[in-house]
């Protein structure tokens, strides 16, 4: 039994070091810009991965001190934890699996429309009342402001790989046919009414296209990459729990065994 008790111990002691990896992407999103200012998904990450490392640890204890209650609530409670780990994953990947950007022509940037992403990431920005709150953070931000440090030229600005947000924040859509003066200033529309985005850029540069549509989709084009890069972090982890908690079942089995074997002997020699 002691042997089987230290292996649970041994391998609760890997689940610990496999809850980093999903805080550690819970903390990764809370950093980025765009999901600081939306804060969505990186609290249940982080609260996921603290839970994992907090029953791994009850594991780690009942294992090696030989501690059967809390193997029991070891074993309840990692099910549960990666059943949720399991249907976060999927969520994730069903929220992200739609929307992408869209190539216009003369230029190497792609371009966003909100309509394209899913109905559930579309209800996070569609609200004014949360937009409000999530441009007012965009916009404190200085990722426009970058954009007239490093692009002088409209020809070298139309040539440049921006991010989404920019794409969709900084400058106005390019079927309005605004003429180029700095990556933030645009003049003379051609067709304001190619698109509503059109009447709601602003040269002003505390407003730009930070109340447009397009901005709402770059924000979500951004959100997107991010929450993919974190889910197969999240994804590699739930195999890795998976196994830790297969083998975990196995040693626990056998500890129950050796220790029915043991006092049955016990009991015999008393005989």
């Amino acid at each position: 039994m002691a042997l089987s008790n230290n292996v649970i111990g041994a391998i609760n002691f890997i689940a610990m070091l496999l809850s980093i990896p999903i805080i550690g992407a819970g903390i990764w999103l809370a950093t980025e810009p765009d999901n600081s200012c939306v804060k969505i998904l990186q609290w249940p990450v982080i609260v996921l991965g603290i839970l994992v490392l907090v029953v791994a640890l009850a594991g780690f204890v009942g294992g090696f001190w030989r501690v059967p209650g809390l193997l029991i609530v070891y074993l309840v409670a990692m099910i549960i934890l990666i059943i949720l780990l399991a249907c976060l994953v999927v969520f994730i990947y069903m929220v992200t699996l739609k929307g992408s950007g869209h190539l216009v022509p003369s230029r190497a940037y792609l371009e966003y429309s909100l309509d394209d992403y899913s109905g559930w990431l579309q209800r996070r920005v569609r609200s004014s009342f949360k937009w409000e709150r999530i441009r007012s953070c965009l916009s404190s931000s200085s990722m426009c402001a970058e954009l007239n440090q490093s692009y002088r030229m409209a020809q070298d600005f139309f040539d440049a790989h921006i991010t989404p947000l920019q794409s969709g924040c900084c400058k106005p859509p390019t079927e309005c046919g605004y003429t180029f003066v700095n990556p933030t200033y645009w003049i003379s529309p051609i067709n304001t009414a190619a698109d509503m985005d059109c009447l709601q850029w602003s040269n002003d540069q505390t407003q730009l296209c930070y109340s447009c549509n397009s901005c709402k989709a770059g924000l979500l084009a951004n959100l997107k990459k991010e929450w993919r890069r974190a889910d197969i972090i999240l994804l590699i982890t739930f195999v890795g729990l998976v196994w830790v908690y297969l083998i975990g079942c196995f040693a626990f089995r056998n500890a129950k065994t050796e220790d029915l074997f043991r006092k049955y002997k016990q009991g015999n020699s008393y005989n």
